[in-house]
């Protein structure tokens, strides 16, 4: 009861101070934080409440993504936004009569997220009510028949002809992919953006070719001589394509179709392993030549549904690609397994502008693709590898050359030592390291915590060696790591306990993001430290998403500390395989702003959202 009544004098003492500042310089800073800071501080005190319902009918754009409003919420706060022109929300929780009365033709960018209980009706409104949109991004769950989503997709598109971008995804359809048959008849000419997930390659491929470019229309264009923008066609300049299969008709068609694209990104998840006459070959690869202006390539097989590979492509189809495509400055490769080094090095040493290269699942990516990577002319900033098994730390040690590295995923690459850190803490703009997997250990951390590299989110998932000694020591260094993360993933690690969240809870003051799923030696007293020690004081920044997720050493005495005024900020938490899987009522009640997850989604329910069943949906 002492805890409780420290927490209510502190946070007296807070909005005494606050009232006391004079109104410009409080107005002067609220027009500078986002919506979710404002939606914080504006329960703080009634001198920011009062700035904060002054400031929002100003406001052109409102961003809800961070965390699943209700009915009642989201109408408090849209409802004050009278300019309101760009509007991003998370819909986990509301159902149609909660958007469409905000809905009007002062909106010109739409995105709805994570929409499990919104029904395809909305699509209808979209278009009765939205003439001037111009962006649209929309994530549904599948829930109806195909033809249904169809006859309202019509209706949409035939009343916003303004659009620019487009983003349709259809989350749990990849058994029945016929959502997006016959678009082509009803798009838009001003999409230049379209995005759609799931898709059959047919249907694709038939869609591509009404939009077929005049070839004489890009041949004057070629000779430098002007041709008019009223010409028929459409002007595409990116694709993103979750299909059932990439074949080389299909890269064929989209290259002829669509030669004015910069960003083509396509991913395949077969149901069963690829015929070889009906696959992706270097042939296919060699087309993409024709698309002179692109600067983004995306090319994934998932193993979303079992594990197949590009079996027909080999170091040729690479060298084909980076030959015809120089221009590239993104490179995204999964599952390429007879492609060795000297195709993967091709690239590395053609596409001079090269930023960002990612590669999974690649069987014979080795070390030697990286061997001369201060010899090759590209600056990369951000390097991929996951699940390459024959990479080692001697790639790290090449990427040290790389200075204006920012983001490095290494996940499942299982050979990466502690050797390899050394050569970590001396890329001084890393924001992003991915070591899940490997096989790091304490004394590893030891190095990292005495490097200088800035890195805000560090994975560690699955790193078996490491124990609660690594992570005291990975806080207690003299490098700026300790102060600078700010999301740790220490989830399947058997030799994490309750040690190293009360290290975390007590030093490390720049967490907001934390997962220690499947952490058999976590117990209360971690929730505990957690939710005492995690306050707005001393500079310390409060947990905004916790991964719990079938942590069995919890028992229900953990509840106590998830109620209010505990974790204050907390907007995500993950409670599946749990004791307190059944007590999400309870939770909840007391924290309508809180989005509790009983599936065991990763982190923020990104993906999986559309499996929540329906007794947990309203979470």
């Amino acid at each position: 009861m002492g805890l409780l009544e420290t927490e209510q004098k502190q946070s007296k003492m807070v909005g005494v101070g606050l009232e006391g500042l004079p109104t410009t310089l409080i107005n002067e800073i609220i027009v500078k934080l986002d919506t979710e800071t404002l939606c914080s501080v504006a329960c703080v005190s009634r001198a920011l409440r009062f700035a904060v319902s002054e400031a929002l009918p100003l406001s052109s754009s409102l961003d809800l993504s961070v965390f699943s409003p209700d009915a009642q919420t989201l109408n408090h706060l849209v409802s004050r936004c009278k300019g309101l022109k760009i509007l991003t929300l998370d819909c986990l929780r509301l159902d149609d009569s909660s958007i469409t009365i905000f809905l009007g033709p002062h909106i010109q960018e739409l995105n709805l997220l994570r929409c499990s209980l919104l029904s395809y009706q909305l699509l209808r409104s979209i278009g009765e009510s939205l003439p001037n949109l111009r962006l649209l991004t929309l994530e549904l769950s599948y829930w109806d028949l195909p033809e249904v989503f169809n006859r309202n997709l019509v209706q949409m598109l035939t009343g916003c002809s303004y659009l620019e971008s487009l983003c349709l995804k259809i989350r749990g359809a990849e058994f029945d992919a016929t959502f997006f048959r016959s678009i082509e008849h009803f798009l838009p000419k001003t999409v230049k953006i379209l995005k759609l997930q799931p898709v059959l390659e047919q249907d694709v491929i038939r869609f591509i070719r009404e939009l077929r470019v005049n070839r004489n229309i890009l041949e004057t264009a070629e000779f430098g001589i002007p041709f008019s923008p009223a010409s028929p066609g459409f002007k595409l300049q990116s694709l993103y394509l979750v299909l059932d299969i990439i074949s080389d008709e299909l890269v064929s068609s989209i290259t002829n179709s669509l030669p004015f694209l910069i960003e083509l990104h396509l991913e395949d998840r077969p149901s069963k392993e690829p015929s070889p006459f009906h696959d992706l070959t270097n042939s296919g690869l060699q087309s993409l030549r024709f698309c002179r202006h692109l600067t983004d390539i995306s090319l994934i097989r998932s193993r979303h549904n079992l594990p197949v590979y590009f079996k027909r492509i080999n170091d040729m189809g690479m060298f084909l690609l980076s030959e015809g495509c120089r221009l590239l400055e993104s490179v995204r490769l999964g599952g390429f397994c007879r492609v060795s080094d000297a195709g993967f090095a091709s690239i590395l040493h053609s596409c001079w502008h090269l930023k960002k290269f990612e590669v999974r699942n690649a069987l014979l990516l080795s070390d030697l693709a990286f061997h001369d990577l201060t010899g090759a002319p590209c600056s990369l900033v951000e390097v991929k590898l996951s699940s390459c098994n024959l990479i080692t730390s001697e790639t790290v040690h090449k990427m040290a050359s790389s200075r204006r590295l920012e983001v490095l995923d290494l996940f499942g690459c299982k050979s990466i030592a502690d050797s390899s850190l050394s050569s970590i803490t001396c890329l001084n703009k890393l924001t992003t390291l991915n070591l899940g997997g490997a096989d790091v250990t304490d004394r590893g951390l030891s190095v990292l915590s005495q490097g200088y590299s800035p890195i805000s989110h560090l994975c560690l998932r699955g790193c078996k060696r490491v124990t609660d000694k690594g992570v005291s020591l990975l806080f207690h260094g003299c490098g700026v790591i300790s102060k600078t993360l700010t999301a740790l993933d220490l989830g399947h690690m058997p030799g994490i306990s309750d040690k190293s969240i009360l290290t975390i809870a007590a030093v490390g003051t720049g967490i907001t993001e934390l997962c220690i799923r499947y952490c058999f030696y976590v117990t209360d007293s971690s929730v505990e430290a957690l939710a005492t020690k995690r306050r707005l004081q001393d500079g310390r920044k409060p947990l905004r998403k916790l991964d719990l997720f079938h942590c069995t050493g919890l028992s229900i005495k953990s509840l106590e500390s998830l109620k209010r005024p505990f974790f204050q900020a907390l907007k995500w938490i993950g409670l599946g395989r749990t004791c307190l899987s059944g007590k999400g009522n309870e939770i909840c009640n007391e924290r309508p702003w809180l989005t509790l997850c009983l599936d065991g989604c990763e982190m923020g329910c990104h993906d999986g959202w559309h499996f929540h069943r329906p007794e947990t949906r309203d979470h």
